[in-house]
């Protein structure tokens, strides 16, 4: 039996490694994914390791509605967990250019 996860970091980094599979998935997605990060398809394997990378991966997905909705659904999140987190894993690498909306 696997031991839950109750660090926000490794829930986070989880998230974006599901993020990063849903947009190996789709092979248009995949193509604009590598074009504005510079990855190639045979460095994507070990930059998934990089939190910084990870950290790009849910900027990609959350940059669009449809996107992060489409994410969501398939992994079985709520949308606003996606935004969750990406600032939890932006604040772990002391990014703070992003800040989620509050109401």
């Amino acid at each position: 039996m696997k031991k839950p996860v109750h660090n926000p970091r490794e829930v986070a980094e989880i998230v974006a490694i599901q993020a990063l599979s849903f947009v190996a998935g789709e092979p248009e997605r995949l193509g604009l994914f590598l074009a504005e990060t510079g990855v190639g398809p045979e460095t994507l394997r070990n930059a998934a390791s990089d939190p910084n990378f990870l950290l790009s991966v849910l900027d990609f997905v959350l940059r669009d509605d449809a996107t992060v909705k489409a994410f969501a659904t398939a992994s079985e999140l709520h949308p606003t967990n996606v935004a969750a987190a990406r600032q939890v894993l932006g604040d772990a690498l002391g990014d703070r250019t992003w800040e989620r909306d509050v109401p």
